[in-house]
């Protein structure tokens, strides 16, 4: 690897809105082909029965919390290598890839085992109702036994879009992504020579996808990832400093996407005390909501490396360009969106099958829903920046705040105000409101920090 020594890698020194395009939208379309394939896994769930699509739903918030650790360890990637890169130290570059992978093979065995023995348990305390019970431990039970793929699928990828290969990570996800949605049907419906394994069929296409791309990307890191190394010796041998570091600027993004998931939990036992249909609609919303802010997620994937490469080299001016072009991007992008699926909320839930009652809870929930989008978008990406140029602190405040206190607090107190379903969904942009405006007070609080840095 003695080439890259004494060479610039081009995230410092290609033009910062080709160099953005270039590395935000290859995971763009890879983040939305992911969430589609979370969306098409619950429209053929809810063609099963809604009972069914009630136990995916439930099943989200524990994805997501393993999500949680899979994209953070990767944001740690994804940040601290490029960083090393500019500094020209190959070595902390290589510890930190080593040793995150040795942390991914923890995260393996502990959901391995609680797929084991907590599944069931995870699903009597929520509901009686025995098909959601049976078929969402089956579910889960697979999702976390197998969930390799999750935990180093995201570590390979995000370390391809670190230095510089955000094509191969797209490409990676991609095939995951596609895969799932093809074996999705066969799987779930036994169409051909598959077996008709119904919601266990769901979550096995999951896992398979999830695991085929982590193998690709690991694949495309061997062979065409020249800035890093990887040494089965060192893996088992891990380094406690590197670790630090992947944590340091991944816990907030951990946070963010854990603390979501156990907001979704709680605001689940809120709408179990009105319906499971509101259960299921919400399920829908937060895979609805996930798909629309894939841009603003592949946006990050592709900033993040930029912003902290640039600022490990102390060049801001590429640094705040970088941030201005994103937010000049995802915003009136978040826009559009929310008023397209302002107009379309029957078309939407009519693709889950919709009965009725879950119709008639849909159409309300959804209206109020998507203009949260714009708020949500922003604050997602002015939170990465802000984890990106050391700041990982003032991220960790507003990750809380948006991922599990304002939204639960919103939904507990219109609940006990209002006593009425149909008015408990202001909370969603209610919540994102206000974590957008303390976003904002932050970022400018930051800049602040860094100018005076720079002229001392």
């Amino acid at each position: 690897m003695s080439e890259t020594k004494g060479r610039e890698n081009r995230l410092g020194t290609m033009p910062v809105g080709r160099l953005l395009i270039s590395m935000a939208v290859p995971m763009m379309l890879s983040f939305f082909i992911q969430a589609l394939y979370n969306i098409v896994d619950s429209m053929f769930v809810a063609h099963i029965s809604e009972n069914a699509l009630t136990a995916v739903s439930l099943a989200f918030p524990m994805q997501q919390v393993m999500n949680a650790i899979g994209v953070g360890t990767g944001v740690g990637i994804s940040a601290g290598i490029p960083r090393a890169i500019a500094q020209k130290r190959k070595q902390e570059a290589d510890d930190l890839a080593n040793t995150g992978i040795f942390l991914c093979l923890c995260y393996v065995a502990v959901f391995a085992l609680l797929g084991i023995f907590f599944a069931h348990r995870f699903y009597l305390f929520q509901t009686d109702v025995e098909e959601i019970v049976t078929g969402g431990t089956a579910y889960l039970s697979i999702v976390w036994i197998l969930g390799a793929g999750v935990f180093f699928g995201n570590f390979f990828e995000k370390m391809l879009t670190g230095t510089g290969n955000a094509s191969l990570a797209m490409a990676a996800q991609a095939s995951g992504a596609i895969f799932n949605i093809i074996f999705d049907p066969l799987l779930i419906f036994g169409i051909g020579p598959f077996p008709e394994m119904g919601i266990a069929g769901a979550a096995l296409a999951t896992v398979l996808g999830q695991i085929l791309a982590g193998v690709i990307a690991f694949w495309f890191n061997m062979h065409h990832n020249e800035w890093v190394s990887f040494h089965v010796k060192e893996i088992f041998h891990p380094k406690w400093r590197a670790a630090k570091k992947i944590y340091t600027i991944g816990i907030p993004s951990m946070i963010t996407i854990g603390l979501s998931s156990m907001s979704s939990f709680f605001i689940n036992q809120i709408l179990l005390q009105y319906s499971t249909t509101a259960t299921a609609v919400y399920g829908i919303w937060l895979k609805l909501q996930n798909f629309c802010f894939m841009p603003a997620f592949g946006m990050n994937n592709g900033m993040v490396p930029i912003l902290s490469y640039n600022y490990g080299a102390k060049r801001f001016d590429r640094v705040w360009g970088t941030l201005k072009y994103a937010l000049s991007v995802i915003v009136p992008l978040m826009i559009v969106l929310t008023v397209v699926l302002e107009c379309i909320p029957s078309v939407i839930l009519q693709m889950f099958n919709a009965s009725e009652n879950l119709m008639g809870i849909g159409m309300t929930a959804l209206r109020f829903c998507v203009f949260s989008l714009g708020f949500g978008g922003a604050c997602i990406v002015l939170t990465s920046a802000m984890q990106a140029l050391s700041h990982a602190k003032y991220t960790l405040i507003v990750n809380v705040l948006r991922g599990f206190v304002l939204p639960v607090s919103s939904f507990f107190l219109l609940s006990e105000l209002f006593h009425e379903l149909s008015r408990l969904w202001i909370a969603v942009p209610l919540a994102d409101v206000l974590a957008f405006l303390i976003s904002l007070l932050l970022f400018r609080k930051m800049r602040t920090d860094l100018a005076a840095g720079q002229q001392s």
